[in-house]
């Protein structure tokens, strides 16, 4: 390529990839938060009172409904005195939450209704056709669709650089300005993530069909 500084790959490596492990830390702790409040929402919305399950509907209608930007932005705006990565992962577990919420309540959904008729039959306590019966063959359906949600809060946790959280993006941003070498850079960014990313989605969608069987 004309012009592409290929030195500076090796150069910007080391930054990138201190950048790499916040987004990281980010993603696997986002994914985390995500996957338990998900659960949580899911089923709170199963709860017989209206005073629970209408404002749960409505949090979780205004989280899927605005931008993550926004939200980051937002939430920087009002908790300015806390430390931006802890803003950045809340902020990525609660706008995934919204989403892993309905994969919970379609692998709920999903069980089969002579399951619970069981229950009843031995009956079974609520905690305990919970946690014997129900929720380990919903979160077994949804595995697939949760690991999806965790690549894609991998891809967008470039967003984070706008509340100054200094994952991968962020460094190539500052050692392109610094260096007036965007291209390279961000090229490598951009290998990264492939790298990372990619892998993870074949066995996404290896997982997928096993579990179809």
């Amino acid at each position: 390529m004309n012009g592409f500084d290929w030195n500076r790959l090796g150069d910007s490596l080391p930054l990138l990839l201190e950048g790499f492990r916040i987004t990281l830390l980010a993603t696997l702790i986002g994914t985390l938060v995500a996957a338990v409040l998900g659960l949580a929402v899911a089923m709170a919305g199963r709860a017989p009172s209206k005073f629970v399950t209408v404002p749960v509907r409505v949090v979780m209608e205004f989280v899927r409904s605005t931008p993550l930007l926004v939200q980051l932005v937002g939430a920087a705006a009002v908790f300015n005195s806390v430390e931006p990565l802890y803003i950045g992962i809340t902020v990525l577990g609660i706008h995934y939450a919204a989403y892993t919420s309905e994969v919970y309540r379609a692998g709920i959904d999903g069980v089969p209704k002579g399951q619970w008729e069981a229950c009843r039959a031995l009956s079974l306590s609520p905690r305990r056709t919970w946690q014997a019966v129900i929720l380990p063959q919903a979160v077994r359906n949804v595995l697939p669709a949760l690991g999806n949600y965790a690549i894609s809060m991998f891809k967008e946790t470039p967003f984070l650089a706008v509340i100054t959280v200094q994952e991968m993006v962020f460094e190539a941003r500052r050692y392109g300005a610094e260096q007036f070498a965007y291209t390279e850079v961000f090229t490598l960014a951009g290998l990264i993530f492939l790298v990372a990313s990619y892998p993870t989605s074949l066995l996404m969608r290896k997982l997928e069909k096993r579990l179809g069987h």
